[in-house]
């Protein structure tokens, strides 16, 4: 009984000691968001409060998108005790992920891992400040890989991670660090009512996202803005070959694949079932052209 009591207790330091060297590693980088009021007016269009990360040492922060969305005033506390004024750089609903600079530089900066390496049952710490209470760390391990959920934009984000670490409102946009002290993602949501359930944005998506914001202040999306659904009748035969097709039902009034007068188009596309003979393409627009 006390060889096992020794070796447990030997295991809790050997945690506390991969803990502790994380928070003293990346806790300075960690900084409280605060944002101003949102457009509107009055109290209840007053932001809340949120985490960032510093990435760079000349004051560039990456937070949610969430927590400063619409903010017209932005100021971001340090461990130190310093409030920083803050400006926005770019913003993308469709990650929840945003890029903010405070006018400082020669700050310290976190890491930035490798969110592809991560696997189920690793230690993850999460640092933020939950209800305003800053440098706030919990503990947990990753539970799971590759979620998906919707953004405010309809979105769908992927390769979200899944953990237990105990997340509250003001931990948004806080670091998810890894054993090494390697951010390896951006905490972002939690499920109301559920307990042990908390989700992160993959570092890697935040670094392609930071490098599009750096460039243009927002993020550049090929997109058609078409809904189709398949056509009921089995096939369409033309010439030597037979074709599946699909309809445009429907256009989003922004695409840049929507017709000039509306009309409804029918793209079939020829399944050639021979090895020698190369697949072909034709759009059909036919129909009277509504009103849009």
């Amino acid at each position: 009984m006390t060889e096992a009591r020794t070796d447990d207790t030997g295991l809790l330091d050997a945690y506390s000691r991969v803990v502790v060297s994380v928070v003293e590693r990346v806790g300075p980088a960690v900084v409280s968001i605060s944002a101003g009021p949102r457009p509107g007016g009055g109290r209840s269009a007053t932001a809340g409060a949120g985490s960032g990360v510093i990435v760079a040492p000349d004051g560039y922060v990456v937070t949610n998108s969430h927590v400063i969305h619409g903010a017209r005033r932005l100021e971001a506390t340090l461990t130190d005790g310093r409030m920083l004024g803050a400006v926005l750089v770019g913003d993308d609903p469709s990650t929840d992920l945003a890029l903010i600079r405070v006018h400082d530089t020669g700050l310290p900066t976190a890491t930035l891992g490798q969110s592809a390496t991560l696997r189920v049952g690793q230690l993850v710490v999460a640092i933020g400040n939950p209800y305003g209470f800053q440098s706030t760390v919990s503990t947990g391990v990753v539970s799971a890989l590759g979620r998906s959920f919707r953004s405010t934009t309809g979105r769908l984000i992927d390769a979200v991670i899944q953990t237990d670490v105990a997340l509250n409102p003001g931990n948004s946009g806080g670091p998810l660090v890894d054993s090494e002290g390697r951010v390896v993602g951006i905490n972002t949501a939690v499920i109301a009512m559920a307990q042990g359930l908390s989700f992160a944005i993959p570092i890697d998506t935040a670094k392609w996202v930071i490098a599009e914001l750096l460039v243009g202040g927002r993020v550049r999306r090929a997109w058609l803005g078409i809904g189709a659904q398949t056509r009921p009748s089995t096939a369409v035969s033309r010439g030597a070959g037979t074709f599946r097709a699909r309809k445009r039902s429907r256009f989003s009034p922004s695409s840049p694949r929507a017709p000039r007068r509306g009309r409804a188009c029918a793209k079939a596309i020829r399944s050639s079932r021979s090895a020698d003979t190369p697949s072909r393409r034709w759009t059909t627009c036919t129909g009277p052209s509504p009103a849009r």
